[in-house]
């Protein structure tokens, strides 16, 4: 009876299997794929530094040398003669410190702005307990239950804040916050 009829195959036969496979298989063909491989990461890698550089010097142009050329000209914006146009916009960022994160809540809540702060209260309930699921947050108290609680700010909301703040005149603890404000320059293409 043959392999294929049983069904079964042998130690001896997946090794013999294993050994054509090999065999078949042109060992510098493979060396070199692995080589090409090794070439073209190194490659990536070298062109993804040479973009973030490129990126670099591209914010420094934007967000300090056309803003003070056109600053030293008494300017915040100007037509080139190809038709595009120059201006500089402030672009502002606010993040909440990580180790501050109770006192920049608090500060929110402080200064009427708390609503801005989402609260999540959620209870992990263990396997075959969907009913107890059902219950109100006080119920899973009662139980026994340890609800856990999450509060964020979602970023894009505290950025708008920030903006709106400084556009005011007002100003955001910076002991709690991580404050940016930095130019940067727009240029519209003529089309």
């Amino acid at each position: 009876m043959s392999t294929l009829d049983s069904g079964i195959l042998s130690v001896e036969d997946l090794e013999q299997d294993q050994q054509e496979v090999i065999d078949k298989t042109d060992i510098q063909v493979l060396s070199e794929q692995c080589h090409e491989l090794k070439a073209l990461e190194d490659d990536i890698e070298q062109i993804e530094k040479q973009l973030k550089a490129k990126k670099e010097k591209a914010d420094k142009i934007s967000s300090e040398v056309i803003p003070n050329i056109l600053a030293e000209q008494g300017l915040s914006s100007l037509k080139l003669a190809d038709g595009s146009g120059v201006t500089i916009k402030k672009t502002y960022s606010c993040t909440v410190k990580k180790d501050n994160l109770e006192s920049a809540y608090q500060w929110l809540r402080d200064n009427g702005l708390g609503d801005i702060i989402k609260n999540e209260v959620f209870v992990t309930f263990g396997k075959g307990e969907d009913n107890k699921a059902e219950q109100l947050l006080n119920l899973a108290v009662q139980k026994g239950f340890e609800p856990q609680q999450k509060s964020k700010v979602e970023p894009m909301t505290l950025k708008a804040l920030f903006r709106e703040r400084i556009e005011a005149g007002l100003d955001m603890p910076p002991d709690s916050f991580h404050l940016f404000i930095k130019d940067q320059t727009k240029i519209s293409r003529k089309s």
